[in-house]
């Protein structure tokens, strides 16, 4: 990959920032997360569906999140071993434009079909 080192620590500095969003988030959003509750007192039946509609959304959208988290891990990781721009899978470089796409991406257009 033809970046500068300016370029690569510029990027470090966003998937790091990103990752710390990513983090904050989860934890802003945890209790939506927690399993609903099967009180019939306090909750009707409908706002019992609901609720688990929401919490079922939540763990879903925490999924992505963690999956999103570890491929900027394994970005910065790469970055840090001077791999980063390279296919993890063949060695080859990675083309410019499928990185500005995805600066996560670790594979080749090649190796990931």
């Amino acid at each position: 990959m033809n970046s500068t080192t300016a370029d690569l620590t510029a990027l470090r500095a966003a998937l790091v920032e990103r990752l710390k969003d990513l983090r904050e988030t989860s934890e802003r959003t945890a209790d939506n997360r927690r399993p609903v509750e099967l009180d019939q007192t306090s909750v009707g039946r409908v706002s019992r569906i609901d609720a688990m509609q929401v919490q079922a959304i939540a763990v879903a959208s925490e999924q992505r999140r963690h999956d999103e988290a570890r491929r900027i891990e394994a970005a910065i990781k790469r970055i840090d071993e001077g791999e980063y721009g390279y296919c993890t899978a063949c060695g080859e470089e990675i083309a410019e434009k499928r990185i500005e796409a995805d600066p996560t991406v670790a594979t080749c257009i090649r190796c990931a079909a």
